[in-house]
């Protein structure tokens, strides 16, 4: 008999009930968010506002993401993630609400940019891979924080079409008041999910360790500064597609359509990539699968904004953006188990992503900006390739030895 994927504490039926549900929690929340830049063209011409106005919008929310990730984070760790979930899930509904409401920039920038921002901090990978990591038995947790990854690009994959159908035939107001009414599932999958906190998140060796102790590990470990800094640009090359692209196609004249077919694309090779890589983290180095990716994401990006779009290009990018978009979250947070252990995982994952988020912020309004500024995308793009060949290439590098405490615990279980 093949052994369980989960720990002793539960059956199998309860451990699938709580991954199924972070995973729904995030599929959700991650889903509609990605897909706010098809909405960005059409609200700025109703609402009488720049590109730029709505895509500072996103990039607020980036940046209240990242502030809040590792608030987020503290409090998963110390209360666990229930509360943590079910009041991110509020933000989130009120936020999706706001914007479909919206009459002038303002509702916009509070709620698809705040309230969202807020809401993805509680709702996403740094609380579901808490879940995850408690369920789960530690040799399968990477691809364990794969699969429950893998579903906030199920959501892309879904929620994409049923934005452009709506923008197309109703307008974005529509799309939006449909993304209000699939959100309220958000609720009860947080319930469900956070079940897990029943479940220890310790090592024998972190009988002493307080938050201040944790975070001056984190300090004094080059891997993880390395990684840290890292993931600023992974914000920057994702959000900067994700917001921008459709306004880039629509610059070189191709159908609306090709945007949600490109972002339909990245969530479905999404689920391979974060299964894939989160399988392949359980096996090979974590560092240097993470550091491949940010490379061929870079080279990627070059190629395609090099020649003109055409459908099939379109076509291929999705797929290879896809491809190479959130595998690095299950290896990112598998790096941080390998190097610190569970007990303090949302924390440290959370001030990593405030570097994501930062990057993020700086895709989603420099991009705008930039286009604005000059009437094309160019410089952006470039700037993108070129720090990302810099950050993959100091990846591969980092090290990734655990700390004295986790070795002593491999050491000593007991």
């Amino acid at each position: 008999m093949s052994k369980p994927f989960h720990v002793p504490q539960v059956s199998t039926g309860q451990a699938y009930a709580m991954l199924g549900g972070a995973a729904l929690m995030m599929t959700l929340a991650m889903g509609i968010r990605q897909n706010l830049g098809l909405f960005q063209a059409p609200a700025s011409r109703e609402l009488g506002i720049a590109i730029s106005d709505f895509a500072l919008a996103i990039s607020v929310q980036q940046v209240a993401w990242g502030v809040s990730q590792p608030i987020a984070g503290v409090f998963a760790d110390k209360y666990g993630t229930r509360w943590v979930a079910l009041i991110g899930s509020v933000l989130f509904i009120l936020g999706i609400w706001l914007t479909a409401t919206a009459q002038s920039l303002f509702p916009i920038i509070l709620g698809a940019g705040v309230l969202i921002g807020v809401s993805l901090a509680c709702t996403t990978s740094g609380i579901t891979a808490n879940i995850a990591a408690r369920v789960v038995e530690p040799g399968r947790r990477t691809l364990a924080f794969g699969l429950v990854s893998a579903a906030g690009s199920v959501g892309t994959m879904v929620t994409a079409p049923i934005a452009a159908y709506l923008l197309n035939t109703d307008g974005w107001r529509a799309a939006v008041w449909a993304f209000v009414i699939l959100a309220l599932a958000m609720l009860p999958a947080a319930w469900i999910g956070s079940r897990a906190d029943k479940l220890p998140n310790s090592l024998s060796t972190d009988r002493n360790l307080t938050l201040g102790g944790a975070l001056d590990e984190a300090r004094r470990h080059s891997g993880y500064v390395v990684l840290s800094l890292a993931f600023f640009v992974c914000g920057l090359q994702l959000v900067f597609i994700t917001t921008h692209l459709p306004t880039y196609l629509a610059q070189c004249g191709m159908d609306a359509s090709y945007s949600a077919v490109a972002l339909m694309l990245i969530g479905g090779f999404n689920i391979l990539s974060s299964w894939l890589f989160g399988w392949l983290g359980d096996k090979y180095p974590k560092r240097l699968l993470l550091g491949a990716i940010y490379l061929l994401r870079s080279l990627t990006v070059a190629l395609f904004f090099l020649f003109p779009p055409t459908p099939l290009s379109v076509v291929l990018f999705g797929a290879a953006m896809g491809t190479l978009w959130l595998g690095v979250i299950p290896l990112v947070n598998g790096l941080v188990v390998q190097i610190f252990g569970l007990r303090f995982l949302s924390t440290l994952t959370g001030i990593a992503f405030l570097s994501h988020q930062a990057g993020s912020f700086l895709g989603a309004w420099g991009g705008g900006y930039l286009y604005d500024l000059m009437g094309s995308y160019d410089l952006a793009w470039k700037i993108g390739v070129l720090i990302g060949l810099i950050a993959g290439t100091a990846q591969l590098l980092m090290n990734d030895r655990p700390t004295a405490r986790v070795l002593a615990a491999q050491a000593s279980p007991a």
